[in-house]
């Protein structure tokens, strides 16, 4: 659960250039909601359990610790009562502006980087998703897996918790 000196390495490594695009897959969005308010869906456990996960799933926060090296952990519930885990520590943290975090997502996904950037735009926020992958054989097999479907939908639900949130 906890990152080794390797992975926190190659996190810091990745934090400080551009994702590598051979193993990056990236979805852009642009939320009709401040940066505060999208800030505060994404690091408010309340928030988090109302929007995280696809379409008919629910989601319980069991750990949310947010900062530099905190874990989080959610279960999230599908409709035909199966669950799985989506975990991860979170290497870098600036207010309003960017979350870093290793994630795991069993069984389907592990050993990936998330980067979330949030742009203020007057009211509305410029989003950024980009999830770095170790090999960019794992990154096409995980866009053939669904990646944009299912973080689409993600974000969908996203964007109706934000509309009821205002």
């Amino acid at each position: 659960m906890y990152l080794s000196i390797f992975n926190l390495k190659k996190f810091t490594t990745m934090r400080q250039s551009s994702p590598p695009a051979d193993r990056t897959l990236t979805i852009k969005k642009t939320l009709k909601a401040p940066v505060s308010l999208v800030w505060e869906a994404w690091t408010n456990p309340e928030h988090i359990a109302g929007w995280w996960g696809p379409a008919g799933m629910n989601t319980k926060v069991n750990t949310h610790d947010f900062q530099v090296g905190g874990a989080w952990n959610y279960a999230m519930t599908m409709p035909d009562g199966n669950e799985f885990t989506a975990e991860g520590v979170y290497s870098l943290i600036d207010e309003m502006s960017r979350i870093f975090t290793s994630a795991n997502f069993r069984p389907m996904t592990e050993g990936v980087e998330m980067q979330s950037h949030f742009e203020a735009k007057g009211e509305e926020t410029e989003f950024t998703f980009h999830v770095i992958h170790d090999t960019a054989e794992y990154c096409q097999q995980q866009e053939q897996m669904g990646f944009y479907n299912g973080w689409g939908s993600v974000f969908d639900r996203l964007e109706a918790h934000l509309t009821a949130s205002a």
